[in-house]
């Protein structure tokens, strides 16, 4: 893949992501949304840690788009969905649509990270034998 498609792909997966993260996981959770609550009832978090969850998501997204940071960002938002994906296990939720949900966001975050930076590319190349 040339460089221009790699890094306007990487956008792109870098925009599905950051949308995603944004509308429907940390602003509900701001906002203090019933969905929100619903949501982390069967988990066994109180409502009260909703702002902080969000606040967190928020901040390493943000750390995740800007150029200079985007390494440290993707490593806290990976420990962020690790958390979300013990958390689903530990509740017994199903394991397609619920547990592996914050594997198949990690993919989508890291995959734009490593189509939209070089280093990262050559850091970790894609081999075919």
């Amino acid at each position: 893949m040339g460089t221009t498609a790699a890094l306007w792909s990487g956008r792109v997966l870098t925009g599905l992501f950051t949308l995603f993260m944004l509308g429907a996981s940390a602003a509900p959770k701001l906002a203090g949304a019933n969905a929100a609550r619903a949501a982390m009832e069967p988990l066994g978090w109180d409502a009260r840690f909703l702002p902080l969850i969000g606040a967190m998501e928020l901040a390493f997204v943000v750390l995740h788009l800007v150029p200079r940071t985007s390494l440290l960002g993707a490593i806290l938002m990976t420990a962020l969905l690790g958390g979300a994906v013990a958390a689903q296990l530990r509740a017994g939720q199903p394991l397609a649509s619920h547990v592996l949900f914050g594997v198949y966001l990690g993919l989508l975050m890291w995959g734009g990270l490593w189509l939209r930076d070089p280093a990262l590319r050559a850091l970790f190349p894609w081999r075919t034998v």
